[in-house]
Formats: C-alpha cells, structure tokens, sequence
C-alpha cells in the first residue's frame, strides 16, 4: 500500500480531552479530503473518537497518526493510536462485545473495527497498543437502474 504522493501522514498528540476534540476534526476533514461521504466519515470519526479515548483513559496518552492513502484504484485512509500504557491483557476478552474494563458500554474496540474495514490490534501486559483501522472510499449508486 502506498501513501498518497499528495499528502503525508498527520501525528497528533493524544493527551486530554482537547486533544480527542483535534483526533476527530482532523479525521473528518482529511476524510473529506479523501471523498468518503457523510455517513462513512462519520463511521471514521466515531472509530477515531473511540480510539483516541482509549488510548488516552487505558494507556496514559500517546500519539494518533492519520495517513491518506491511495493504491492505485482506491483511496483510504489509515488510522493508528499507539500508546505505551499497560497493554492489554486479554485481547480476545477486550474485542467481545459488552467487555469493559472502565464505566463504559464495552463497544469500543469492537464497535471500531465494525466501523472500518481493517483492524489490527497489536500489543502485549507492560509493553503498550498500537490499534490501526483504515477504511476505503467506497461510493454508493446514486441510484438504482431502472429506478425512477
């Protein structure tokens, strides 16, 4: 896969709740940029939103990293969040639906990678995440043949 030769990757700091704010604005517009459309950016910005707090609540802080991306035939857009918090412990019990480890619905990281199109997860106890979502423009018809 190939970064697109028109933009670079952003990094961003993940280490308050303003910082979450800039993680979401900048996934929407560069999303934008990309020509994915209102529903899929929202999909990408809500992924992001879950990620970033992660990385924020369960890893202390750590760094988000948005790269454009462009294969060729298709555009995407790559999304990783790495922090060097606690790592996860039990990965298959944090990816199962209704699974917290805090006060909230359990649905992040298994509601992110429905949201996206790939999803890899990527640590260990004491060594910190690294989690990657990208998703790909996908365009909808914009309406049926033979439709009226």
């Amino acid at each position: 896969m190939q970064v697109s030769g028109h933009a670079s990757a952003t990094s961003l700091p993940i280490g308050s709740d303003a910082d979450l704010a800039w993680v979401r604005q900048q996934v929407r517009q560069c999303a934008a940029q990309l020509g994915f459309g209102l529903v899929q950016q929202t999909k990408l910005v809500t992924a992001a939103s879950e990620l970033a707090r992660n990385t924020l609540v369960h890893g202390g802080g750590g760094r988000a990293e948005i790269t454009p991306l462009d294969d060729g035939r298709a555009r995407g857009l790559r999304m990783s969040f790495t922090d060097e918090g606690p790592g996860i412990r039990d990965l298959d019990l944090a990816m199962s639906d209704g699974y917290t480890s805090g006060g909230g619905l359990g649905l992040g990281l298994s509601g992110a990678k429905r949201l996206v199109h790939e999803f890899a997860v990527d640590t260990a106890p004491g060594r910190g995440t690294t989690v990657t979502a990208v998703a790909w423009v996908t365009h909808v018809p914009s309406s049926r043949p033979g439709a009226r």
